[in-house]
């Protein structure tokens, strides 16, 4: 995983560096994962979204949200997500456990997934992400 926080006035800003697509969607799930609930998760429990949308950025937008609601409304906290990009579509089987107060309490809540600033670049090196989580 290559991920770090930028600092930012209000929201939560992230950087994600990975050589693959499939890899940056998977990194950009688990510094979700991250945010909301510290760094203590474990698999166990699986669960497979399919999302598809116009273009990449959307893409990713879409598919941390639909994480981070599954999240909230089945009380799961992931610990990894293995993406298999198809076009501007994925299939990503998530794999984690159910929230334990005790373990996943250290996080900070996240509103939503801005478009604000949202932007996956690719070079020589691979790809790269910013994106803002709103709290």
């Amino acid at each position: 995983m290559s991920y770090e926080e930028i600092p930012h006035t209000a929201d939560v800003k992230i950087r994600v560096h990975a050589r693959t697509l499939n890899a940056l969607f998977s990194d950009a799930c688990a510094a979700l994962m991250h945010v909301l609930y510290g760094s203590d998760r474990k698999g166990g429990y699986k669960k497979v979204i399919e999302i598809s949308a116009n273009d990449h950025e959307s893409l990713l937008r879409d598919f941390l949200s639909e994480v981070l609601f599954v999240s909230e409304v089945e009380g799961l906290v992931f610990a990894g997500a293995d993406i298999r990009m198809h076009g501007t579509g994925l299939t990503a089987r998530l794999d984690g456990e159910p929230f334990d107060r005790e373990r996943h309490s250290s996080g900070t809540e996240v509103k939503g997934i801005s478009y604000s600033g949202l932007a996956i670049t690719h070079d020589a090196n691979g790809y790269m992400l910013d994106i803002l989580f709103d709290v």
